[in-house]
């Protein structure tokens, strides 16, 4: 397979296996996603979506959450993990879009990453997830994914994104970006990997990571 035979081949395989793809954090409204991908950050989804009920029965808006303190917030989101850090990242994004955008979560990757603790992965999964604009974050899965698959160098999360963005068509990204990320947990995983389950790395993954697979059977 050439390159692009290997990418209409990652696109039909993910259709298939997900034609309805299950959104991963529980949320509302772009401001509960914003603090559940916040949140996220070296956590599970599994255990956010276990914490964000118990945050936002106290504080679904930023005008609710800067009432609270950080260290009411902090003890709220501890099983998060960087508690210190994503809570008075929560409670400052909270004051800041009060106060320069009245309460609402803007809608550009520009403003999004001017906030405390958003970074520009953050940023793509609200801009894709809650606003519909087309983004390719990259998480841990997908990079992961990528190099097995033989379509980036797995040097950096940002040439991972470009490597996407430049090989996979625009109007698919923000499908892409979870499909790929359910299939990593399901069929690819870093850890328990089963590569008779693995269709697509077996098919088309690049033969050092094969090579290696066997290597540790």
């Amino acid at each position: 397979m050439n390159k692009a035979q290997k990418v209409q081949f990652v696109i039909e395989t993910l259709q298939k296996t997900y034609p309805k793809i299950p959104i991963p954090l529980d949320h509302k409204d772009p401001y509960t996603l914003l603090i559940a991908v916040l949140l996220s950050a070296q956590c599970t989804d599994v255990r956010v979506n276990k914490i964000t009920p118990l945050l936002f029965s106290k504080a679904d808006n930023p005008f609710d959450m800067i009432k609270l303190t950080v260290e009411e917030i902090k003890n709220i989101i501890r099983p998060c993990g960087l508690s210190p850090m994503k809570s008075k990242g929560i409670h400052g994004l909270s004051k800041i879009l009060i106060e320069k955008h009245n309460g609402e979560v803007p809608k550009s990757f520009d403003e999004l990453e001017e906030l405390p603790a958003v970074g520009h992965k953050t940023a793509s999964v609200v801009m894709s997830q809650a606003f519909n604009v087309p983004a390719f974050p990259v998480d841990t899965h997908i990079h992961r994914l990528l190099y097995r698959w033989n379509l980036t160098n797995g040097k950096n999360v940002i040439q991972t994104e470009k490597d996407a963005k430049r090989l996979f068509p625009k109007e698919l990204w923000n499908d892409l970006h979870l499909q790929i990320i359910w299939y990593g947990r399901e069929y690819s995983p870093a850890r328990g990997w089963d590569l008779g389950k693995d269709i697509i790395t077996s098919t088309i993954g690049r033969k050092s990571v094969i090579n290696e697979y066997f290597r540790k059977k």
